[in-house]
């Protein structure tokens, strides 16, 4: 792989980077990782320029930098790349390096969610539940969230399984319930635990 990204190939050089990133096969090198990230941005790697932005985001082998961070997200964004368009609706729904604009954020996650993202799908359900720079819509809320659980989120099966108990489907929430248990993090592990309880409360 090492080979072919010297070579200059840019698809060889986003997973090098990522091999150095993660200490996959070779000696964990945040640094390096950017520097061969930013080479096959030169090359326009969608996937490389979403990875730029990820770096800055979180200061992987360089100062945090969230504006910049998302100057990279908008390039792959507006290319149409899922993962940069739900990462540059994060920084408007929170306004990090960017102005806060949930109507902005609402935009990208939708662009990302028809293209069957499964966690912009849970997020496109949460605005919409909320009114997160948009108006709120239920019905809509439902699909997206159990698109999500469909496609295998278990933040979208957490969602999905509450929906389906306020509105008293109890027992269609259930399996959700159980398959958010077992892949979620540990906070949602103990929210599907209570509400799991309150069910035989």
């Amino acid at each position: 792989m090492s080979l072919l990204a010297f070579d200059g190939v840019p698809q060889a050089q986003l997973y090098y980077g990522q091999m150095l990133l993660e200490g996959h096969g070779v000696g964990k090198d945040p640094g390096r990782a950017l520097a061969w990230f930013k080479r096959a941005a030169a090359q326009n790697n969608l996937d490389a320029i979403n990875m730029v932005g990820r770096c800055l985001e979180n200061g992987w082998g360089c100062p945090a930098d969230v504006t910049l961070a998302s100057t990279y997200y908008r390039r792959a964004a507006h290319a149409g790349h899922a993962w940069a368009q739900y990462n540059l609706g994060h920084l408007y729904l929170d306004g990090l390096g960017v102005e806060q604009d949930a109507g902005k954020a609402f935009r990208y996650y939708l662009d990302a969610a028809t293209q069957d993202h499964e966690r912009a799908m849970n997020l496109a359900g949460r605005c919409s539940e909320e009114g997160w720079g948009t108006p709120k819509n239920l019905g809509a809320a439902a699909r997206w969230y159990r698109r999500s659980a469909e496609a295998g989120y278990f933040r979208g099966q957490y969602n999905w399984a509450s929906f389906l108990m306020r509105c008293g489907r109890t027992d269609e929430a259930v399996p959700w319930l159980e398959k958010a248990m077992i892949a979620g993090t540990p906070a949602v592990r103990e929210a599907a635990h209570q509400l799991l309880a309150s069910r035989s409360a």
